[in-house]
């Protein structure tokens, strides 16, 4: 009897880790930017400031977390560029997981394993019920008046996952998709749906080399992956970092998102 416990005990471990990793994670955010808090600088009404147009970030979180606990994020966003983006940060609805035996928290899509692999099952038809969701957010953007061209989605881990999706099954050229401990959520078969005007959306891949959550391996098959569809990714590896994203990560986001940037002119 002992012996079977022991055995339970170790099944509920690794999704409770998993959870916990995710969390952690967001807490640590919270912490950091309430000790390094910067406000956005004021608006300004230099030329400079005059000849920008309205941009808009939607930010998809991980497994098991909420929109609400990532917003501090757009704080470590200070350049002048961002004085008029529009930032979102949605919550995924609260579906069964797999990989932590049917369990019931926030999740984009099913997910079948942990650690994710570059060949791990794929739940495509999640995945493509949650695109649609975030094409609806896209699309009420653009609806209001924001250039496609200042459109940047971006995600951690399974909202890494679904950034990507979500930017290749867009029908139109977005400013970018920024990948942040994510992979690939669909399988070649996919590509076919991809449109020329997705194509040229740039993608930033960023991923931790001591990821044991998504593993580097599943990252590093998404650069070439790219490649062959001819979509343009820039892939950045960081030594050291687990399953988390760095404040140098973030810096590195608003630069990248600073030169893609369009003027209203």
């Amino acid at each position: 009897m002992e012996e079977q416990k022991c055995k339970k005990l170790m099944l509920l471990a690794k999704p409770i880790c998993l959870l916990l990793v995710t969390l952690a994670s967001t807490l640590i955010f919270i912490l950091f930017f309430q000790l390094n808090h910067q406000l956005p600088n004021s608006y300004s009404h230099n030329k400079k400031q005059d000849s920008m147009a309205r941009s808009f970030v939607l930010w998809l979180h991980g497994l098991g977390d909420s929109g609400p606990a990532n917003e501090p994020i757009k704080t470590l966003f200070t350049s002048t560029e961002f004085n008029i983006t529009k930032w979102s940060f949605p919550s995924a609805p609260n579906n069964p997981v797999t990989c932590n035996y049917g369990s019931v928290m926030p999740s984009w899509f099913d997910i079948h394993e942990i650690p994710v692999t570059a060949d791990s099952p794929k739940d495509e038809s999640g995945v493509l019920k949650a695109v649609q969701n975030v094409h609806a957010m896209i699309d009420k953007e653009v609806a209001a008046g924001t250039d496609p061209n200042n459109v940047f989605v971006c995600g951690f881990s399974q909202g890494g996952a679904l950034t990507l999706a979500s930017v290749l099954l867009y029908p139109r050229t977005l400013g970018g998709g920024a990948v942040f401990s994510g992979w690939v959520p669909f399988n070649s078969s996919m590509i076919e749906k991809f449109t020329q005007d997705a194509k040229r959306t740039p993608i930033l891949w960023s991923h931790g080399m001591a990821d044991r959550t998504v593993l580097f391996e599943a990252g590093q098959a998404g650069p070439p992956f790219l490649e062959k569809v001819g979509v343009s990714c820039e892939f950045k590896a960081y030594p050291g970092l687990g399953h988390s994203i760095s404040n140098e990560e973030l810096r590195y986001l608003e630069s990248w998102i600073k030169t893609r940037l369009k003027s209203s002119s």
